[in-house]
């Protein structure tokens, strides 16, 4: 059974109003990439048939949005409410699922956006993977420059101040954005290798 193997198919969610939860989503993509995950990013304001579809057959799918107001952007809560389809018929059913989301602020209820995700993991029965890393940045011998300068634990957050364009996006967002790209893919393949050889074994 030691021969079983399986490239996790790994899909990001998400929208971005100005560029920078882009540049959080490609990171998360480059960090799956090179966990040795198959990445489809989808921008769920462009969704279409063919999109839903490359949802449905991902082993992983990670939610990604600005927050705005204290909650993910108008266009992702479009994209989560016409996701009901998906609900009625179990199709994302023991998916994983992780998030990452971006604000001008420090904390900006960032924490609240990420909650929201996991909610629309928890309802579709997907199993949520956490950011894994100890908070950075939080003594006097620490740097703005640790992963996980913000100090979450149930995804990635990242912090571009409101004056600047998506290129202004911190290196270390960028940085623990891809640990958690990493993280997603190293899980859904334990996963997934974990039910072909449950699959072989009763064969």
């Amino acid at each position: 059974m030691s021969g079983i193997t399986h490239t996790p198919v790994v899909s990001i969610a998400y929208h971005s109003g100005y560029g920078h939860t882009a540049v959080v989503a490609e990171a998360v993509r480059s960090g799956a990439v090179d966990a040795g995950a198959t990445v489809h990013l989808i921008k769920v304001d462009e969704i279409d048939d063919a999109q839903w579809e490359l949802l449905d057959a991902s082993d992983a799918i990670v939610f990604g949005s600005p927050t705005y107001m204290g909650t993910a952007s108008g266009a992702f809560h479009v994209f989560a409410e016409a996701s009901s389809k998906r609900w009625f018929g179990d199709a994302w059913q023991d998916k994983i699922a992780a998030g990452f989301t971006n604000s001008a602020s420090k904390s900006g209820d960032k924490l609240h956006t990420l909650q929201f995700f996991q909610i629309l993991a928890a309802q579709h029965g997907m199993n949520w993977v956490n950011l894994g890393l100890k908070p950075g940045w939080n003594s006097s011998t620490a740097s703005e420059n640790d992963l996980n300068r913000l100090g979450f634990f149930s995804g990635a957050a990242a912090q571009t101040n409101s004056d600047e364009g998506a290129d202004a996006v911190h290196k270390a967002d960028i940085a623990t954005a891809e640990h958690l790209g990493r993280r997603v893919a190293e899980h859904t393949r334990v996963v997934v290798a974990g039910r072909a050889t449950l699959a072989a074994a009763t064969v």
